[in-house]
């Protein structure tokens, strides 16, 4: 009888506690556009236009021209976003060549709008190395150089001038004699 009841409690407790435990809930989604800082989106409409080359791969091999929006973060990413391109045929095939990729930018709804045109078939090297590939071999055979020194921040020479200069930390730290 006492097993009984030792066993009637546990199962009690088990459910006390079963029914005290919350159910876990979805995490609530965040829209990132509320989010983001709307003084980091520019308010003036962007457009962006690349000429670039296409290899049998569908890899954009090497940008040949830009017409820049003048901003330069957009250029910048849109860049980068066109060295990184594929383009191909909706059924995956790829016509060798050269594009027009042009980038616009709604104030509006702060979206991107990428658009693909073919100038013009042929007339490039369909073995040509994809541009981000080239990227990644540089960066791998350069992997642990030390940059140029062109490139290296060094600081400028320390004012002899005396003026309000702040004590040194062991001045700092010596305590008071009052």
């Amino acid at each position: 009888m006492r097993a009984l009841v030792a066993t009637a409690l546990v199962l009690s407790a088990g459910t006390a506690a079963t029914a005290a435990t919350p159910t876990p809930t979805a995490p609530p989604r965040i829209n990132v556009l509320d989010v983001q800082p709307k003084g980091l989106a520019p308010t003036k409409p962007l457009h962006v236009e690349f000429v670039v080359e296409v290899n049998r791969f569908g890899q954009v091999a090497r940008v040949r021209s830009i017409k820049a929006s003048h901003d330069v973060p957009f250029d910048t990413h849109t860049y980068g976003n066109a060295l990184q391109s594929f383009i191909r045929t909706p059924d995956g095939h790829v016509l060798v060549g050269t594009y027009r990729l042009v980038y616009d930018y709604d104030p509006k709804t702060k979206m991107v709008k990428r658009d693909v045109a073919l100038i013009k078939a042929g007339g490039v090297n369909p073995d040509a190395k994809g541009a981000a590939d080239d990227m990644m071999e540089i960066a791998r055979r350069n992997h642990g150089r030390t940059p140029p020194p062109s490139l290296t921040v060094t600081p400028g020479p320390i004012p002899s001038v005396n003026i309000h200069r702040m004590p040194d930390l062991p001045q700092v730290m010596k305590t008071p004699s009052h």
